[in-house]
């Protein structure tokens, strides 16, 4: 009786864990080809915010530079 019940629960047991690859593998593709898409926009937004850092971090130097000249100006 044993025996029966343990290969009546192994048969159920990979029946319902076999699945098909084709579906798996396209659901794959679809989650990369949207991770693809969403990290491509990101590092791009990166890019620019990087950018625009410089820009800012250039233009904070030169303005630090003019008070300095300013005060030295002053004192002579």
């Amino acid at each position: 009786m044993k025996k029966v019940i343990l290969s009546l629960a192994l048969v159920a047991f990979l029946g319902l864990s076999l699945n098909s690859c084709r579906e798996t593998k396209e659901e794959t593709e679809a989650a990369v080809e949207n991770v693809e898409k969403e990290t491509e926009g990101a590092m791009e937004k990166a890019g620019k915010a990087m950018d625009n850092a410089v820009e800012e971090t250039k233009e904070a130097g030169e303005a630090m530079e003019d008070a300095v000249d300013e005060v030295d100006g002053d004192d002579n």
